[in-house]
Parts: C-alpha cells; structure tokens; sequence
C-alpha cells in the first residue's frame, strides 16, 4: 500500500508556496504603472472640464441650443454631482463586493471604459438624482466643487491599495473593480466635457 501523502491545509499550504500576499492582495492587484496612469487621467479630464468652462460669461454658461438641451452651466453640475455619486458608490458598495470571477481580462476591461465612456456618439439619458436642479447656486460653485472632490478621488486613489479585490455590476455590462470605476469618473468628465464643447460650437452661441 503506497504511503499517504500529507497535504497541510490551504492556507499553510499557500503560505509554504509563497503565496499568501497574493492570496491577501487579490489576483488583479493595480500595478504601480495603473496607478500613475489613472492620477495623470483624472488630472487631464480635470484641467479638460476647468478649461472648457474657462472665461465664459453668464450668458454664454447658461446658454442652451434647445429648451431640452444642457447648457454648459448645467453640465458642469452635472459632472460634480456624477463625481460625487459614483466615488459614494465605489466606498459603500463596490469595495464591500466580492472578488471578480477569475479569467477576465482586466486590461481589455479598462480599455472598454477608456473608449465607450467618453464616445459622444453613443447617446444616454442621466438617472433622475443627476439630473441638473442648480443645486451648487451657479457654475463657479458648481466648477469649485469638482475641483474638491477630484482632489479627493485622487487622493483615495493614491491612498487605496486594494482597488482590484472588489467588482461590481455595471452598466458596460461588465464587472467593474474598484480601479476600473475610478476611471469610469474620470471618462464621464471627459464625455460631459466634449458636450460643453459642442454647446460652445453653436452658432448661436453668445459671442461674449
């Protein structure tokens, strides 16, 4: 009769194999390199929506092509309330949600948010909660608050070293990391910021 061969539990057994961090540290950690091309993307998208909205006069921020359309004034609330939101959602929900299902390609998901979010081609309703109501007072205060709290996501970025362990549900249809929402923020500023730019390419738009 062969000799039984003794097989320590898993955890001893990942530890003897050095494989414990991983084990701690999820199977799709963010790279150092993932985690420099986020901050410098939110600090693009940043300095695009502050030099979209940049010099305008009153009448040029509140001007709208259409009774239905946003005018620049708008959107610019729209974005600091969507930042809010979201980075709301990715603290009490997505980084308390499972781990992703193994085998995806994380890289082709982060890709698909770089490209279908800011595609202006693609047409969306907002949910009623960001709908504009000019809750900030007007599009300095509106500009002011997401300026804050980019800041803060930039912060919690830097600050967060787990962001790959968790995903969630998501309207690409796809699950998304806490990584993966974090540049789904900064791809909604840029989309909402190529909407500024279309209002201000009008022709009616107010010349000052």
């Amino acid at each position: 009769m062969p000799a039984k061969v003794y097989l320590p539990p898993m955890k001893k057994l990942l530890s003897l194999l050095g494989l414990s961090a991983l084990l701690l540290t999820g199977l799709f950690a963010q790279t150092a390199e993932d985690r420099a091309s986020a901050v410098a993307y939110l600090e693009k998208t940043k300095a695009g929506v502050i030099a979209a909205a940049k010099g305008l006069s009153d009448a040029q921020l509140n001007f709208k092509a259409a009774p239905e359309k946003w005018s620049v004034s708008q959107v610019l609330e729209h974005i600091a309330s969507a930042e809010d939101m979201l980075m709301g959602m990715v603290h009490e929900q997505v980084m308390k949600s499972p781990a992703r299902p193994a085998g995806e390609d994380v890289k082709a998901i982060d890709q698909l948010i770089l490209t279908a979010i800011p595609d202006r081609t693609q047409k969306r309703s907002a949910p009623e909660p960001l709908i504009p109501t000019n809750r900030y007072g007007s599009a300095k205060a509106a500009l002011d608050h997401f300026t804050e709290s980019r800041g803060k996501t930039i912060a919690f970025l830097k600050e967060t070293k787990d962001l790959r362990d968790h995903a969630m549900d998501s309207p690409l249809e796809k699950k998304l990391d806490g990584y993966q929402w974090i540049l789904f923020v900064a791809a909604h500023s840029e989309r909402h910021t190529k909407q500024m730019l279309e209002v201000k390419a009008n022709p009616a738009f107010p010349k000052s």
